[in-house]
């Protein structure tokens, strides 16, 4: 007697098992993942086709060619891709994806987020490829470790928090890693900025300007500090240190680190400024820090104004003055016994150039502000006040957005030319 499988059906009647369970534990009982392993994809499919073709006539079920077809595609993808969303992943377009539940999915394309209609079959079936993705990196989400955050094997980043820490059962959350970045004339293209501040930024790099790019959540900071590292010069030795791995740098002599967590015991924790204190003793020409935002903000600084010009890092800020004002609350907690006063002379005296990004109302990532700071003391009161001087600002009458060159000339245009190189603001 044959049984007409309906493969949306829920159950059938072999136990408790989904459709899919059913016959995944058929198939798991004939073949071995280590078998798979060494073949490419295109083989990988064929065996599980075989497979399944053999179980469907074993046990007499009746399935249509494109329900079989389904079922390959998703026995594959939850074996060795990312299950229901691989196809989210594999797609160059969406550069986040967001699980608030198994069936309630949203993503990041061209800076919109948007639901999709992409789901798991169940919150085991979401809890089976988290699983999947952490174990092999020795990592465990569970209610004695609700939090994970981790890079996975591709370069993404995966987030992960359970209940009770959240009212979902688990949410997920994947920042794709860019493998093909964009360019300065891709940002131009895009509006981001224009031709003359490209330039300018190209000469501040090549200088050896310190430079923070500031900006809120999803600005674009990180994509930036990637395209304006690729202007440093390819003979020198350049260290970047993040807490996940994004910046993808096309130089020759590029050092990566990045920092661990603690393991499940509490132990063998490398943060930040364990990093950046370390990269000091390898010889670089320049550090490139993914983002400051607490105690290593002090030794990133004292580098740059230490022999390591040219230095680069992000801030979360909503203005170049809020900026300051992290950067001086992060020195002032930095253990170090620092005044507020000189707190301001380290950040007036390590960084030259302050990058400011938005994100518009319609996604896009926009340069708002380039600025520098500059240190107006008060020798009286034996006190310092920083000062954020603009040089190119964004101006924006709700038709038409311009680029404007305030007509202000930054100091450190004496380091752009000690460097051997110039940049003419006369016909800006």
């Amino acid at each position: 007697m044959y049984t007409v499988l309906v493969f949306d059906d829920k159950k059938i009647n072999k136990g408790n098992d989904s459709v899919y369970e059913y016959i995944g534990k058929k198939i798991a009982s004939d073949i071995e993942i280590n078998e798979l392993l060494p073949l490419d994809p295109s083989k990988r499919i064929e065996r599980i086709y075989s497979v399944l073709k053999k179980v469907i006539d074993n046990e007499k079920f009746v399935i249509s060619d494109k329900k079989i077809s389904k079922l390959v595609r998703e026995i594959y993808e939850d074996t060795f891709e990312f299950g229901p969303i691989s196809i989210l992943m594999n797609d160059e377009s969406v550069t986040e994806v967001m699980i608030n539940d198994w069936n309630d999915i949203y993503v990041e394309i061209m800076g919109s987020v948007k639901r999709v209609d992409t789901s798991f079959r169940n919150n085991q079936h979401l809890r089976n490829m988290v699983e999947k993705i952490i174990s092999p990196l020795g990592l465990r989400v569970d209610e004695s470790f609700p939090m994970v955050d981790a890079r996975i094997k591709d370069g993404s980043r995966i987030n992960v928090v359970l209940s009770p820490i959240s009212l979902k059962e688990m949410i997920v959350t994947i920042r794709k890693f860019k493998r093909n970045l964009i360019s300065m004339d891709n940002l131009m293209l895009e509006g981001t900025l224009d031709r003359r501040i490209a330039d300018f930024l190209k000469a501040c790099v090549q200088s050896k300007v310190n430079i923070i790019l500031s900006g809120a959540t999803s600005t674009g900071k990180t994509t930036f500090l990637n395209i304006i590292s690729n202007f440093i010069p390819q003979d020198e030795r350049i260290i970047t240190i993040e807490d996940t791995i994004e910046l993808n740098l096309k130089l020759a002599h590029v050092i990566r680190l990045e920092s661990r967590p603690s393991n499940l015991e509490g132990k063998g924790e490398i943060t930040l400024r364990d990093l950046v204190r370390n990269s000091l003793r390898m010889r670089p020409d320049r550090i490139i820090v993914g983002e400051i935002r607490g105690l290593e903000a002090i030794d990133v600084l004292q580098a740059m104004n230490t022999g390591h010009e040219g230095s680069m890092t992000t801030v979360h800020a909503n203005s170049p003055v809020d900026l300051i004002s992290r950067l001086e609350t992060m020195l002032l907690m930095s253990g170090i016994n620092l005044t507020p006063a000189s707190a301001r002379r380290v950040i007036a005296s390590s960084v030259d150039l302050i990058i400011h990004l938005e994100r518009l109302n319609n996604g896009q990532r926009i340069l708002s502000r380039v600025s520098e700071i500059v240190n107006n003391s008060n020798k009286i009161g034996n006190s310092a006040t920083l000062e954020v001087r603009d040089i190119f600002v964004l101006e924006d009458n709700g038709i038409k957005r311009n680029f404007i060159f305030t007509g202000y000339v930054p100091e450190f245009i004496t380091k752009i030319k000690k460097r051997g190189r110039e940049f003419d603001f006369k016909n800006l």
